[in-house]
């Protein structure tokens, strides 16, 4: 095993152990459900909004490592950006899950690029993006439980 792919794995360990902004944002303005039927992965996200900027997010819930580090990242990476880089977050991410070999641009993605080697499981793909799509039902305000079938 390559050093990157050992580093990779660690960084997923991580995010997975201590999970960053796990919590309920009792000041939320927006939140959306998700959950995987295949493998039970279900989490809420909180926004606090901020006119266009998220000025703060949390989530709660439970899954597999993959998709809790993927919504640890996810916090981490998108606290602070307008809903507009967050989409265009949300759209790189997706192209470097689904779209093999795609060219994503590595300086917006930071350590979300971690996530790539998820790829290769096509069954754990939707453990890595549930959560990235629940952000989008979040930022526009639906209701319904976001389910990756």
């Amino acid at each position: 095993m390559s050093d990157l792919t050992d580093l990779y794995q660690e960084i997923l360990l991580e995010h997975n152990s201590k999970p960053r902004n796990y919590r309920k944002l009792d000041d939320a303005t927006n939140s959306a459900e998700g959950f995987n039927p295949l493998c039970g992965d279900q989490y809420t996200l909180y926004l606090k909004l901020d006119g266009d900027i998220i000025q703060d997010i949390g989530f709660q819930g439970t899954g597999c490592a993959i998709s809790k580090a993927s919504a640890s990242m996810l916090t981490q990476q998108i606290k602070g950006m307008t809903v507009e880089q967050a989409e265009s977050l949300f759209n790189e991410v997706h192209k470097m899950l689904t779209e093999s070999g795609a060219e994503v641009d590595s300086d917006l993605l930071d350590e979300l690029e971690t996530l790539s080697g998820v790829s290769a499981y096509p069954t754990r793909i939707k453990c890595a993006i549930l959560v990235w799509h629940t952000l989008l039902a979040a930022l526009e305000g639906k209701q319904e439980v976001v389910a990756t079938e």
